[in-house]
């Protein structure tokens, strides 16, 4: 058993080091899951695992097999609350863009101990980045390692206060937040934007858009502006950490009593 606070597998072995050669390192050729743990077990653990499949495919990266990850996972101590994340890299090859005929990809898992805060009624405060997102369909809703554009926006703030940022596009369509999905709560419709051009398409966001639409919510992706935001009846952000944070206040707009957050969060926590 690997038992200290941060404890990191690189293709099933104990080490916190990967090789300068890999790609992952060199160019961001990669994908990754950050998965939360309750009870010591992790949350969504098979939507996780399509989800990095279909990501590898985009890229045209080998998955490691759910088995594998699975044995990875059972040598180390799962916290009670904590955070799992899986990486897939291209491997280790030789210097330039094109990738090798033959590789090898390397499977990193890491844990982290971490308390999870339940949903709070008060909301977060959220801020406008000014950073805007570039058009790639190739990548769009993959997550990829490449994650530059979030770095540089989440750098525009160190007011702690403020706990996520929403991005643009180019076009000024918006996209979603720093780390996370966005939706809004307009007219008796839940909407979040399309991810065709940019962005990262969350297990949470799938997760929350199947089950209301089971719920019988009306559900639409869709292009959405700073206007369509402002003029919400609620806004809310989600990822596999946070489940859903509501929005209270974002730049001079407010949003006092909440709407359908709770019952949304709900779905989503089921």
């Amino acid at each position: 058993m690997v038992s200290t606070s941060s404890q990191t597998l690189v293709n099933g072995r104990a080490t916190a080091q990967v090789a300068a050669l890999d790609r992952g390192l060199s160019y961001g050729d990669g994908v990754f899951r950050t998965l939360r743990v309750d009870g010591g077990r992790p949350c969504w653990w098979g939507e996780h695992l399509d989800k990095l499949k279909e990501d590898c495919r985009r890229l045209g990266l080998a998955c490691p097999p759910p088995a594998v990850w699975e044995q990875d996972l059972g040598r180390l101590d799962l916290p009670a609350s904590g955070v799992v994340r899986l990486t897939v890299t291209r491997g280790e090859a030789p210097r330039g863009y094109a990738p090798p005929p033959h590789s090898q990809s390397t499977r990193i898992v890491t844990v982290w101990p971490h308390e999870h805060a339940p949903l709070s009624e008060e909301g977060i405060t959220a801020r406008v980045c000014h950073l805007r997102l570039g058009h790639q369909p190739a990548l769009a809703g993959v997550k990829h390692l490449n994650r530059l554009e979030n770095v540089l926006a989440r750098a525009e703030w160190q007011d702690a206060d403020i706990r996520e940022g929403i991005l643009l596009d180019q076009p000024g369509q918006v996209v979603g937040g720093v780390m996370s999905n966005l939706f809004l709560w307009h007219g008796g419709r839940l909407r979040t934007p399309r991810l065709d051009k940019c962005g990262v398409a969350g297990v949470a966001r799938a997760r929350l858009m199947a089950a209301a639409t089971r719920a019988g919510y009306r559900v639409e992706e869709t292009e959405l502006t700073l206007g369509d935001v402002y003029a919400a009846d609620e806004l809310f952000f989600t990822n596999s950490l946070i489940l859903l944070w509501r929005v209270a206040r974002l730049e001079n707009r407010s949003w006092g009593t909440p709407v359908v957050s709770q019952a949304l969060w709900e779905l989503l926590h089921a």
